[in-house]
């Protein structure tokens, strides 16, 4: 059977759903009505006798046969993107839909403004921007640059450039260091309450380096977040002492609202890039947005600081 005009345009609809976990966000990526996208659905669901997409109020998801066709939409999906920004090379100016996906906090705290940027320079483009501390599949979530945080880049499927360096610190309010004491040593944080990141179980150990040595030391908590946003709000409501990226907490260390601690020995370092799917010709969103944030990150805001 082969696939006529409606369906190809069913096909690309649903990816664009499953791409945007959302009817109403992909019926305004798309510039149609959301009841449209969703006869589109039905009638494909339909013609093809199966159930693609699960709906509650809160949530979208996949089917397993909806997964399978998912795979083949987004081929699609991505077929059209890069015809629509061939179509736009004679003006050079970059066009349609831009999808990342960042870090939650990261994002909140320093995407706004490139991106304000962006789109006052490119105003044919539109910015969908998913925020989440998982590292999203590329090609799975339709994301076309994700901002990636970490000490190795792990994933040689994708490419990118990095952005930024940056460096764990350990820091507590001023009132539960008077309450519990300051730490001198690495070891001392055994005797303190420390708040801890619970997305990955790799946390468990808080590591340092003095210049000539590494240790780790075992931490417990009698609280822990997978939100670094959460676990800053703990650390300044005086509940224990937490370790973040200095890019997290620069202005409540100027402030004195956190204190710096065991500033002598080294948190892990890591990166901060932007990364994307590689491709033979990569689209001018893609590339324009990555130099942008590469001008923008030269000099970032949130240099390690000796602020105590």
């Amino acid at each position: 059977m082969s696939a006529s005009a409606d369906d190809l345009i069913a096909l690309l609809v649903f990816a664009r759903v499953v791409q945007a976990q959302s009817f109403t966000k992909a019926a305004a990526a798309l510039g149609i009505s959301k009841s449209l996208v969703s006869a589109r659905i039905a009638e494909l669901e339909e013609r093809l006798s199966m159930r693609l997409l699960l709906r509650t109020t809160r949530r979208l998801s996949l089917t397993a046969d909806g997964l399978a066709l998912y795979e083949r939409a987004a081929e699609l999906a991505r077929a059209a993107d890069l015809a629509t920004e061939l179509a736009v090379d004679a003006t050079g100016e970059p066009h349609g839909v831009l999808r990342v996906n960042a870090p939650v906090v990261f994002g909140e705290m320093h995407l706004a403004t490139p991106i304000a940027k962006y789109l006052e320079q490119y105003p044919r483009v539109r910015v969908q921007l998913q925020l989440s501390d998982r590292f999203e599949d590329l090609v799975e979530a339709g994301v076309d640059v994700a901002i990636r945080i970490t000490s190795k880049r792990n994933d040689s499927a994708l490419v990118g450039k990095k952005l930024a360096d940056d460096v764990s610190i350990v820091c507590a309010a001023p009132e539960y260091l008077v309450r519990r004491g300051r730490p001198a040593t690495p070891q001392d944080l055994l005797q303190h309450e420390c708040l801890r990141y619970s997305l990955m179980r790799v946390t468990d150990e808080w590591r340092f380096h003095d210049g000539r040595d590494s240790v780790s030391i075992p931490v417990d908590s009698h609280f822990e977040s997978t939100n670094g946003g959460v676990l800053k709000s703990a650390a300044l409501a005086g509940m224990g002492l937490v370790t973040l990226p200095s890019f997290m907490v620069t202005s409540e260390l100027a402030s004195g609202k956190l204190v710096r601690v065991l500033e002598e020995y080294k948190g892990p370092a890591f990166s901060i890039a932007a990364v994307y799917t590689p491709a033979k010709r990569v689209p001018r969103n893609v590339r324009s947005f990555i130099d942008l944030l590469v001008r923008h990150f030269e000099k970032p805001a949130w240099k390690p600081t000796s602020t105590r």
